[in-house]
């Protein structure tokens, strides 16, 4: 016997099956509808600050906000003997400075030698920069970034303070977070992700319109594209 014929001669099965299948997607997009729902709150607040920021970022040679920034210079002298790797130095700078934790993130300048005047030795190697590590603390309200040239007896301290407007276009940016904001910024960034996805799934669910609907989004797809496009 044909699986059609089987299907002919019980009809109650195939609706059942039917039924199955409705009722499990109909879960689905329920579970989809409350998930959408609690993600968004999660992200709402920290959405809103983003939101704001970003603009304020993509419009800033426009939208002239004052960042009230307060930068001072200063000396201060090292340990003798100065400490020898950069490992050793944040772990110096730290408390010298008033800090708990370790420096944000720290580079590390190779020595080389000086073009100009690689240029104009005649005789002899041509003097070079010695190596140079920068380190940096602090966090969006407050900036420290420490310059040493590797030889010399003491390192120049810039520390920035910030206005309300640029520390949080510092938490936007993550400029001197830890990595807690790093990871709750992640959070948020997924759950757009999620939200991105699900809206488009309860928007299929919600409208009958969805010619209009895959015409706007494709739309928007070519947009994107063609002005990453454009930057490549």
């Amino acid at each position: 016997m044909t699986t059609l014929e089987a299907s002919a001669k019980n009809p109650s099965a195939d609706a059942a099956r039917a039924k199955r299948r409705h009722q499990t997607y109909s879960r689905f997009v329920h579970w989809v509808r409350k998930t959408h729902g609690w993600i968004g709150l999660w992200g709402a607040l920290l959405g809103l600050v983003f939101g704001l920021s970003g603009i304020w970022l993509n419009h800033r040679a426009v939208l002239k906000l004052p960042l009230n920034q307060q930068k001072s210079h200063a000396q201060m002298a090292l340990a003798d003997p100065p400490p020898s790797t950069p490992e050793a130095m944040g772990q110096w700078l730290a408390p010298a400075l008033g800090f708990s934790g370790p420096p944000n993130s720290v580079r590390i300048d190779p020595a080389k030698a000086l073009p100009w005047a690689e240029k104009g030795a005649t005789q002899g190697e041509a003097p070079r920069q010695p190596e140079r590590w920068v380190f940096n603390f602090g966090g969006p309200h407050e900036t420290v970034q420490v310059e040493y040239w590797k030889g010399n007896r003491s390192v120049g301290i810039n520390t920035t303070q910030h206005g309300f407007i640029a520390a949080l276009t510092n938490l936007h940016k993550g400029t001197g977070m830890t990595v807690p904001w790093i990871l709750l910024v992640d959070t948020i960034a997924g759950s757009m992700v999620f939200l991105s996805i699900s809206g488009v799934i309860l928007w299929v669910q919600m409208n009958r319109r969805r010619a209009v609907g895959v015409g706007i989004f494709s739309v928007s797809v070519l947009t994107a594209l063609g002005m990453v496009l454009a930057r490549l």
